[in-house]
């Protein structure tokens, strides 16, 4: 049996406003043919979690990797030198002044 996989944050406010009609979780579980209805359960829970951490005024957590400011810094640091590596190797590569100029307006 293959897996169904629905992204029930896409269903929100279809289930809120079955939630306020005053339908079971189980009702609502069946209408959207989940498993069971701790799959409406739990994302009620989370979500009401969700609101109680907004309204406490905490900002929720960005998901991913976050560089931090010496990482951004050093890259950048990196680009800057790349590119004035690049600029010599065109300048004595011997390019035209047309030429290089379209180039050099590339790299800035």
């Amino acid at each position: 049996m293959t897996r169904r996989y629905t992204h029930i944050k896409a269903l929100e406010k279809e289930i809120m406003e079955m939630k306020e009609a005053g339908k079971t979780h189980r009702e609502i579980a069946e209408h959207y043919g989940f498993k069971d209805k701790y799959v409406v359960k739990e994302f009620l829970k989370r979500r009401k979690r969700r609101d109680r951490l907004l309204e406490a005024g905490v900002e929720p957590r960005r998901k991913g990797y976050q560089p931090s400011e010496k990482e951004k810094d050093s890259e950048i640091k990196r680009l800057k030198m790349e590119n004035e590596l690049l600029r010599d190797f065109l300048r004595l590569a011997g390019m035209t002044n047309t030429s290089f100029s379209i180039i050099m307006n590339v790299f800035n």
